[in-house]
């Protein structure tokens, strides 16, 4: 299965989990310290919300969930034979799950889409607020 994911920047974590609870009647899937995530199943969407205050309301980046690293690979060529340009990331910890991924570069307008499949969970743990930018999709 694939889904589209809508990584948010909020100003407030809590706040966004009850109005995001709602509107989609679910609650997430998983919350750690400033970031969460929802597994929608319909519309099949991926939400992540990044804590982020004083940014609240933008996206923080653009995403398609994929089965399994097959389909990274898959897509990765398909993108690359289209002449788009990637930056690969293989067994990266990112968003409290290990990946595998690829980011697409040049989009007309500057935003940030990746192409990744989890490949298992990671620990709750938090990055240090230093490596938290570098750890992640922040």
């Amino acid at each position: 299965m694939s889904r589209l994911q809508l990584a948010l920047n909020v100003d407030n974590l809590e706040t966004s989990i009850d109005f995001y609870s709602t509107l989609f009647g679910t609650e997430p899937h998983k919350v750690r310290p400033g970031y969460a995530n929802f597994a929608v199943a319909q519309p099949p969407l991926k939400l992540v919300l990044i804590e982020n205050p004083g940014h609240g309301g933008s996206i923080n980046h653009l995403g398609v969930e994929v089965e399994d690293v097959d389909t990274v690979d898959a897509e990765l060529t398909r993108l690359a034979d289209a002449g788009f340009a990637t930056t690969e990331e293989r067994d990266t910890t990112c968003c409290y799950a290990k990946q595998d991924k690829f980011w697409v570069q040049g989009t007309p307008d500057g935003e940030r889409w990746e192409v990744y499949a989890i490949t298992d969970d990671a620990p709750a743990e938090q990055p240090a607020a230093a490596d938290a930018e570098a750890a992640c999709c922040a």
